[in-house]
């Protein structure tokens, strides 16, 4: 098993050391958040809180996904950065490319790209995007992104974008793994026909089991790869039994945090508690698994 620091919405003086703390506790991964602007008005809701609140996410620090990205990669030599996720349809996917393979390529490989569609119209519109049909430009955007990264010549020709012959570099000496967030059925299953894994967002430890199960029929109709990733939030992932449980369902990564980013407070841990507590799991959970 593997274990990911998670943190988000926090003073961004705090990520650099956060993730060299992380790299030298015995974490593999260290994830990164993704949100473009805030709305003043809007009747979006978040499909992850209870009530579809989103306002814990005003006010709150995001740094831009690829910069952050690349600080912490900067900053450390065998931890890998997982965004969780970043909006792809939102964006044009030939840059993305561009972020994604430049990241990979200068970090030896340690950039897992974790993507999603955003639930809420707002960023399509202040990025010009159109909303309908979203998820076939995600589709889209997914395809090009790893054909891209694949390096050498590649064109692409769909609904939504026309690209001739072209190439970029310098780009990864191993692919870069593509990570599907969601929890629909439509994220599920292109998790499984397009992905390199998935990435669970938390909940009730009963529906992620039927996730889980829903995610492996559809591995199954689509072919299974033997190295495909599966990240989850579960209180399971906090104790050396839980862990072992979480394996056997054939999760490969436990997302860890230690605070609940989903208030509207803002975040008051101090640096060095936040470092102690991710040092406290890493000792009784990370240590104990022989992770």
């Amino acid at each position: 098993m593997r274990f990911t620091y998670a943190e988000a919405m926090t003073d961004p003086a705090y990520y650099v050391p956060l993730a060299q703390a992380a790299e030298a506790a015995g974490y593999h991964s260290f994830t990164v958040a993704d949100s473009i602007a805030y709305p003043k008005e809007s009747d979006a809701t978040y499909p992850y809180t209870p009530d579809g609140n989103r306002e814990f996410l005003e006010d709150k620090p995001f740094i831009e996904a690829f910069v952050l990205s690349a600080a912490i990669l900067a900053a450390t030599t065998t931890l890998r950065v997982t965004p969780f996720v970043v909006k792809l349809p939102i964006r044009p996917p030939v840059l993305v490319a561009k972020q994604a393979a430049s990241l990979a390529a200068l970090s030896g490989n340690r950039f897992g790209f974790g993507v999603g569609i955003s639930p809420w119209p707002d960023d399509f519109e202040i990025m010009g995007v159109p909303f309908e049909k979203r998820g076939a430009r995600m589709d889209e955007c997914i395809d090009i992104v790893r054909g891209l990264c694949a390096g050498g010549y590649f064109e692409f020709h769909g609904e939504f974008f026309d690209i001739p012959p072209i190439k970029i570099s310098p780009v990864s000496t191993e692919p870069v793994p593509i990570l599907i967030g969601g929890h629909s059925k439509p994220a599920l299953r292109r998790a499984a026909q397009r992905g390199d894994g998935w990435m669970h967002a938390g909940g009730d430890p009963a529906e992620l089991d039927r996730l889980l199960i829903e995610l492996d029929a559809l591995r199954i109709e689509y072919g299974a790869r033997k190295d495909f990733e599966v990240h989850v939030i579960s209180l399971d992932g906090f104790t050396v039994d839980g862990v072992k449980r979480l394996e056997d369902k054939g999760v490969t990564d436990v997302i860890v945090g230690f605070r609940n980013p989903y208030t509207t407070e803002h975040d008051t841990q101090s640096l060095e508690t936040k470092i102690a507590n991710l040092s406290r799991f890493a000792e009784h959970v990370i240590a104990k698994t022989g992770s």
